[in-house]
C-alpha cells in the first residue's frame, strides 16, 4: 500500500523501520529535532543531518483529549491519542505522539520504539503516516 508521511524531510525508511532525521551544529555537537537552520546553543550555522536513535524512554506524557484547533488537519473524526516527550539518548527530547492513550499503561520512564501510525487520509483515500513512540511490550511488566 502506498503511503506519505506528514514530515517527510524529518523521517527516513530504513531496513529496521523509520529514523527520525534530526540536526547536530559541526561547531558544539548539540543535537535538534526537527533539523534547524542555527544552532539553539552556540548560535552556530552549519548544522549537519543527524539520525536519531530509534529507541528511547518516555520522559513525561499527557493525553489529548479534544480535537486541536487548526493548524490541525486530522481526520474529521477524532481519536484522543497518547502524546509525550521522548528522551532518545540524552542527545534530544522528541514531542511525539503515542501509540497508546491508555494513562494507566503509560510509565515516565518505560522503553519507547519508533514507529509510525496512520494520522489521516489524502482526498484520494491515500493514508498519511505520522511518527509515533510505542512501549516496548517484551519489557513491559
Amino acid at each position: 500500500m502506498i503511503t506519505r508521511w506528514v514530515a517527510a524531510d524529518d523521517m527516513r525508511r530504513t531496513a529496521e523501520g523509520p529514523v527520525l532525521i534530526g540536526g547536530r551544529c559541526a561547531d558544539c555537537a548539540a543535537v535538534s529535532f526537527p533539523r534547524a537552520s542555527s544552532c539553539a546553543r552556540c548560535t552556530g550555522i552549519l548544522i549537519k543531518e543527524h539520525e536519531l536513535a530509534r529507541r528511547g524512554t518516555l520522559w513525561t506524557f499527557t493525553t489529548q483529549e479534544f480535537r486541536p484547533k487548526l493548524p490541525y488537519n486530522g481526520p474529521e473524526e477524532f481519536t484522543p491519542f497518547g502524546l509525550g516527550y521522548v528522551d532518545l539518548g540524552g542527545e534530544v527530547l522528541v514531542e511525539s505522539r503515542l501509540t497508546l492513550a491508555d494513562i494507566d499503561r503509560l510509565t515516565i520512564g518505560m522503553p519507547v520504539e519508533l514507529g509510525t501510525e496512520v494520522y489521516t487520509h489524502d482526498a484520494d483515500g491515500t493514508p498519511v503516516e505520522t511518527f509515533a513512540f510505542a512501549p516496548i511490550e517484551q519489557e513491559l511488566s
